[in-house]
């Protein structure tokens, strides 16, 4: 199973610790806290180094944040949000069926179930008078593979030419790290519930996915000879619209 090494995590541990702490410290000199929960449709999309044309693939996330908010303004917030999120690319084609004299349809999809925890803060600004805000936001992030379908791949086609050239379980990475950016729309249904528009634009950093190049691998085309399959590096990209409920925690200082 292919992970960082050590001194990449404990630098990657060190930076989650510090926003976590700055995060938290700002809570303290915010009067309310407001509590998100979302989720919506997830776009993934897979940039394949030494690999065929991904497609997207059409999934699906949730997530629950929690956000600072200030009574007086509320300009502008910092957020901490845990989610779980689909991501990967899919593989479809049309070709003629010569049994049939139709058309048939080949459809492949590559999975990664992810946990993702996101830090990052929120600029607000005002929409009409009713109360309606409209926002954009950046975050650092990052994801833990939970379970991938990789290995059901495999086993399902078996080692034939599309499962050597396929991603083997054994490279898929657990731990990745990215940026979630994007904007949207805050709106309040009354004094306490609200409810929130959110697209979200999320590449990652580092890979999920890494292969190093196989060398002496027998053509399974039938040239007789030994083959290198080279080198591959998969990383994720998802776009996300999020449909959410605020639940505001307000907390009123009396002099």
């Amino acid at each position: 199973m292919g992970l960082l090494h050590p001194p990449t995590i404990h630098l990657m541990r060190k930076i989650s610790t510090l926003l976590l702490l700055a995060f938290f410290f700002g809570q303290l000199s915010a009067q309310s806290t407001a509590y998100i929960l979302q989720g919506g449709p997830t776009l993934g999309s897979q940039k394949w180094e030494n690999g065929g044309d991904q497609q997207v693939l059409f999934k699906y996330h949730v997530a629950l944040a929690i956000e600072s908010v200030n009574n007086e303004d509320d300009k502008s917030a910092g957020f901490l949000q845990i989610g779980y999120h689909v991501k990967g690319s899919a593989v479809r084609n049309n070709f003629a069926n010569v049994f049939t004299g139709g058309n048939s349809r080949f459809s492949k999809e590559y999975r990664f179930n992810n946990l993702s925890v996101a830090v990052g803060a929120k600029q607000k600004f005002a929409l009409g008078t009713n109360g309606m805000r409209y926002f954009y936001f950046g975050a650092l992030r990052g994801d833990y593979t939970l379970s991938s379908n990789i290995k059901d791949l495999n086993d399902e086609y078996g080692a034939n030419y599309v499962n050597i050239f396929d991603p083997q379980d054994e490279y898929v990475k657990r731990l990745m790290f990215g940026l979630s950016i994007g904007g949207g729309l805050q709106l309040n249904f009354s004094e306490l519930i609200g409810g929130q528009l959110t697209l979200s634009i999320c590449p990652d950093i580092t890979n999920q996915y890494r292969q190093p190049a196989i060398p002496n691998i027998i053509d399974p085309f039938g040239s007789g000879a030994n083959i290198t399959i080279p080198e591959r590096r998969i990383r994720n990209t998802a776009v996300e619209i999020s449909f959410g409920i605020r639940l505001l925690h307000k907390v009123e200082i009396v002099e």
